[in-house]
């Protein structure tokens, strides 16, 4: 059975209390559930602030470093793309996590792009570098530089795999990482490592880096395959302050 102590629980105005914790007292939460939107201390600081729907504001600084889950999209059935719409100055970098992502369609690279404040499209301008190592399953290996799959200023979807299989048993798993998005001083730099059951089939350690050329702040990322749908799969969303 769950317990929470507090030595008092204070009513949003804080003109009725009510003490708990003392000596021989016992607080049973049905169903072991407390639900509240601002958590604080005994000392009255907040530590956090939820909306009602899990997006999280006023996180106190003393969690800094901490990662902070914000959203998660399950695919339950194929969707041509996934989009995040809540990037802001709440933290200093934002990080998503790609678990088991499968496509509809053989062969295909998975990628993202932003859209700046006020803007529509998902075509920012990025430079970008991208290197891998590659196992076949016939035991041959290598590390490449790709210069097919970085830009040069570009804007399209920045791939971060190269091939992806949709045989049942295969697919894509790794982790974005984008920095500053608020920021209206500095490009925005990001980077991705992925590892991906290539159609060949192969092991892909992916490997992806660059920046996006624009001081404006970015409020949106969207991710997708080139072509086809994502049939399955979990991205998820963090924030570190």
């Amino acid at each position: 059975m769950s317990k929470v102590s507090a030595d008092t629980l204070k009513s949003l105005d804080s003109t009725q209390d009510l003490t708990i914790g003392t000596t021989g007292q016992t607080v049973t939460l049905p169903g072991n559930d407390l639900r509240v939107n601002t958590f604080k201390d005994k000392g009255g600081n907040t530590l956090w602030t939820s909306d009602g729907s899990g997006t999280l504001s006023s996180v106190n600084s003393g969690l800094k470093g901490s990662f902070i889950l914000i959203q998660t999209q399950a695919i339950s059935s194929a969707v041509a793309n996934i989009t995040f719409t809540t990037l802001d100055s709440t933290y200093d970098a934002y990080v998503f996590k790609f678990i088991n992502i499968h496509p509809v369609t053989d062969v295909q690279p998975f990628g993202f792009q932003v859209n700046a404040s006020g803007q529509t499209g998902f075509n920012e301008t990025m430079t970008t570098t991208f290197f891998d190592a590659d196992h076949t399953e016939t035991d041959v290996g290598s590390l490449q530089y790709e210069a097919g799959d970085d830009q040069s200023q570009g804007t399209a979807y920045q791939r971060l795999c190269r091939g992806q299989g949709n045989l049942d048993d295969e697919a894509m798993s790794g982790e974005l990482y984008l920095f500053s998005p608020s920021n209206t001083t500095h490009v925005k730099q990001f980077f991705s490592r992925t590892a991906e059951y290539m159609g060949s089939p192969r092991i892909l350690d992916n490997y992806v880096a660059g920046y996006i050329n624009i001081t404006a702040a970015i409020t949106e990322i969207d991710f997708k395959f080139e072509s086809g749908n994502i049939d399955a799969g979990t991205i998820i969303m963090y924030g570190i302050l």
